[in-house]
């Protein structure tokens, strides 16, 4: 298990650029399995998770190629099928949570998907509900082995359906539009992610030769066509990068300039960030920071307590709000943050309190932070990051402490995030990673 050493209290500047965005990466690739074509598939992150979803596709039989620094072509024109019945397949699953978006393109294509449960953070219940009874609308039957812990999904003929998904769910939205793009008729997914990572699929898809439209929307409609073509694509910034270096740059009062972040595409996150008393400017496609003291939360009109809580797209995403309170804690002010979502992901913050954060944890969905106002700055601690999101919080605590902190499990930050300490060392900080 690898680990951070960071000497905190050193100021940051220069220029930064977020990676391509892991969480549409993980669907558009998946998606190469509609096709027997080549795609061409820009901007894709050198980061653990896509490595190894990269990978088990090799191992499936995809053709895959690195043409570039960051740009792979995919070519799934004679997949073993036979592989998904492996052990080794269905055991990588099991620690792979992308690995749920093979089902919609295995079960369009061949008529059949095996998976067991997938992994990934552990961050609370993570149901698949939504995938399934989206997809057994469209003719699909689902089996459970409950001794081998996987699921068998079987359809001979896929038929388009009206469905209204029970959650908005991102990686269910994905997984029924991959399944319904090769069904017959006309499918109506109400309620569906609208999240940029779901247009971008959607948008791939069209130029594949599918049929959607919709987009941007919680309404989407699909033609299903006979088959997809190939394509070239280029992914997005990743928007929680890109707020994570906001929150980095705040916490250390420290200047930097984010560059090209696709700013049209980041919703309510730069206002996030404004509501506590962030300063950020838009520059043409990139984000400057300038060096802040002291930045105050606001107040609701009425003057209660500040709220942030995660919501569906457009509203803000759950994967920032770790960041989100870990830069309240120097901030002049309280802040209420909600983390609807997830039931586990806010139990982190027992390391920031014993940093010397002023936390009260509430219950697994909220915490009040009291922000610190730079009087006294957070001690360097010994840490284990539980989660990719609580992992790069911690960092941005570690770098603004007092002292050197060590930060274990760091695989952990690695799922998401490429090559981290070495650009954030080009900006200043001190960061060693040991084995």
């Amino acid at each position: 298990m690898a680990s951070f050493v960071i000497e905190g209290g050193h100021r940051l500047q220069g220029e930064i650029v977020p990676q391509g965005a892991k969480n549409e990466v993980l669907q558009v690739v998946c998606a190469t399995l509609l096709t027997s074509e080549e795609v061409t598939i820009e901007n894709i992150p050198d980061i653990l998770d896509v490595n190894n979803l990269i990978q088990l596709l090799r191992d499936m039989g995809v053709k895959v190629s690195r043409t570039g620094v960051d740009t792979y072509t995919f070519r799934a024109d004679e997949v073993d099928t036979a592989y998904l019945e492996s052990q080794e397949f269905l055991q990588r699953c099991s620690k792979l949570r992308g690995s749920v978006m093979l089902v919609g393109p295995l079960l369009a294509r061949f008529g059949r998907a095996l998976i067991s449960k997938p992994g990934g953070d552990k961050i609370g219940r993570r149901r698949l509900d939504t995938h399934f009874l989206g997809i057994s609308k469209l003719g699909a039957e689902f089996t459970y082995d409950s001794t081998r812990g996987i699921f068998r999904i079987q359809a001979d003929h896929l038929k388009g359906a009206y469905m209204l998904l029970d959650e908005a769910s991102v990686t269910g939205t994905a997984n029924i539009i991959m399944t319904a793009v090769l069904a017959e008729g006309t499918t109506t997914i109400y309620n569906a992610a609208c999240e940029p990572y779901v247009q971008q699929l959607c948008r791939m898809l069209n130029s594949m030769g599918a049929r959607i439209s919709g987009i941007a929307s919680n309404l989407l409609t699909i033609e299903g066509v006979t088959s997809l073509k190939g394509c070239v694509h280029r992914v997005l910034p990743d928007m929680i990068e890109v707020g994570s270096f906001i929150g980095m740059a705040a916490m250390t009062a420290s200047e930097i300039t984010i560059r090209n972040v696709s700013y049209e595409n980041l919703g309510i996150i730069p206002d996030s960030f404004r509501r506590l008393g962030i300063q950020l400017e838009q520059r043409g496609d990139d984000i400057f920071v300038p060096r802040q003291e002291h930045y105050q939360i606001e107040s609701f009109i009425d003057g209660s307590i500040m709220t942030i809580a995660d919501a569906p797209w457009p509203g803000l995403t759950p994967d920032l709000l770790s960041v989100i309170l870990v830069v309240a804690t120097q901030a002049k002010g309280s802040v209420l943050i909600h983390q609807k979502m997830f039931e586990s992901r806010l139990f982190f913050v027992d390391k920031l309190i014993d940093m010397g954060a002023q936390i009260i944890l509430c219950d697994p969905h909220r915490a009040v932070v009291i922000g610190h106002d730079r009087n006294f700055c957070l001690r360097g601690g010994n840490m284990t990051s539980p989660d990719i999101r609580a992992g790069i919080a911690l960092l941005i605590a570690a770098l603004s402490a007092d002292g050197v902190s060590r930060i274990h499990n760091i695989e952990q930050i690695d799922r998401g995030y490429q090559n981290i300490e070495q650009r954030l060392t080009a900006l200043g900080a001190r960061i060693t990673r040991l084995p």
